[in-house]
């Protein structure tokens, strides 16, 4: 008898324990995933688009090619720099529009 009580209680420890680690991971998660849905739609709102996975990720393309042109131009390579900084204005342009 003192035996099944033993792992009666230990079972239920260890049940505990764990519903205690995963409701805490369930919370910090829940909270993370809420503070990115926020950014992601306070910045779609900022720029007039819907914030869909579509849009931020055109978004994050002409970001990167507006990048590039920059860089290119630091590296005096005018041609290159213009032509990345054209291509990632026209596809932001179209994006906001």
């Amino acid at each position: 008898m003192q035996i099944d009580r033993f792992f009666h209680w230990l079972g239920e420890f260890l049940g505990d324990a764990l519903r205690v680690i995963i409701d805490a991971l369930s919370t910090l998660f829940a909270g993370f995933w809420v503070a990115i849905d926020r950014f992601f739609d306070g910045l779609a709102r900022s720029l007039g688009v819907n914030p869909s996975l579509i849009n931020l990720v055109v978004l994050v393309i002409g970001v990167w090619m507006l990048y590039r042109g920059i860089r290119a131009l630091l590296r005096r390579g005018f041609v290159g720099g213009i032509v990345w900084l054209f291509l990632g204005l026209l596809v932001l342009g179209w994006l906001i529009r």
